[in-house]
């Protein structure tokens, strides 16, 4: 028989109504009784849509609530530092999506706390629960393509999001807005990254220039094992969000990904032609629900997360790390920041 855990959800954004339907509907253990916003309306009416019992205004609130048993961080970045800190401080285990912080300073301030208090944190990269990205792992250590020696990412994201969003002070930029999930899923792969080199610039819309962002980005990187990687990010795949990674083996290569999305060639006299995976919902919906059913099956076994609050850093830190080199325009070491 499963478990049910009173959990509360802290931001009702785009992600946090995502997260809110699955929790309803697809994650056994899970019994969302209660969510929060800064935005009184947004956490009204995410109550109303998704029938829970109790709508909070901020996350001192949500995490004083003692019926639940934990919560689910959605909010934006730049206020996780806040309510993960109020959440340790009142020993209250959470998932917290990604990336942790914006800054790698908060970030360790952030662990201090989780440590001190000895609360559960599991961080969110919802790649390593999807069944292609999962698969590879696991041949990878199987040996099935020998010893891994070089890692390419590509994540092409459809459009351009708002240029309000676009303010380093918002998304932390284009790297870390985007690429946190490609660097967190060459780690897992590879080791950990020792050195960085970022260019990058704004070649598809202008407009990204007056926010201070970029639109294109291209990082090479070196691990501290010797391998080798690579890792593009663009916000202008207009035909669809592409995400793609492939690892060469001294044997052989693993590639992982796709683009259609229906299994579907429609085959003319105008040419042969297949649909696209629109956006990020549809791509890795099942990843998210494996992610919060894994989060929820470690609260009830006691188990440790795979995606922990050090994987969290380490993912953080070469981002940070990348996004300077490509502002100075030269090779970083990833332990300097």
């Amino acid at each position: 028989m499963n478990k049910k855990i009173n959990v509360g959800l802290i931001g009702t954004g785009r992600l946090g109504n995502m997260y809110a339907e699955f929790l309803k509907t697809r994650v056994a253990n899970a019994n969302l009784i209660a969510c929060a916003d800064i935005i009184p309306e947004r956490a009204t009416n995410c109550a109303e849509k998704y029938d829970i019992p109790k709508s909070y205004f901020s996350h001192q609130e949500i995490n004083d609530d003692k019926t639940l048993d934990a919560i689910i961080i959605t909010a934006t970045t730049s206020n996780h530092k806040e309510i993960v800190l109020d959440a340790a401080a009142k020993g209250v285990p959470m998932f917290c999506e990604k990336p942790m912080s914006l800054s790698i300073d908060d970030a360790r301030i952030m662990e201090s706390a989780i440590n001190k208090n000895g609360v559960f944190y599991q961080q969110g990269y919802m790649r390593r629960f999807d069944s292609g990205f999962a698969e590879a792992k696991k041949k990878i250590e199987e040996g099935v393509i020998g010893k891994p020696v070089v890692f390419r990412g590509s994540s092409r994201d459809p459009y351009l999001p708002t240029l309000e969003y676009l303010y380093p002070h918002n998304s932390g930029g284009q790297i870390l807005d985007q690429a946190v999930h490609d660097i967190d899923i060459a780690r897992w792969y590879m080791g950990d990254i020792s050195t960085v080199y970022s260019i990058g610039g704004v070649l598809a819309f202008p407009e990204a220039a007056k926010a201070g962002d970029t639109d294109n980005v291209i990082m090479s990187m070196k691990f501290e094992n010797g391998c080798l990687g690579e890792i593009d990010i663009s916000r202008n795949g207009v035909y669809g969000y592409d995400i793609r990674a492939e690892v060469l083996g001294t044997e052989g290569a693993i590639k992982i990904g796709y683009l259609r999305e229906t299994p579907i060639l429609v085959m003319t006299t105008k040419g042969v032609t297949h649909d696209v995976v629109p956006y990020f919902p549809e791509r890795f919906c099942d990843a998210y629900v494996n992610q919060l059913n894994d989060f929820f099956n470690n609260l009830v076994n006691g188990t440790k997360p795979m995606v922990t609050i050090e994987d969290g850093i380490a993912g953080l830190q070469v981002a940070i790390a990348a996004t300077s080199s490509l502002k100075e325009g030269k090779v970083v070491n990833v332990k300097d920041f």
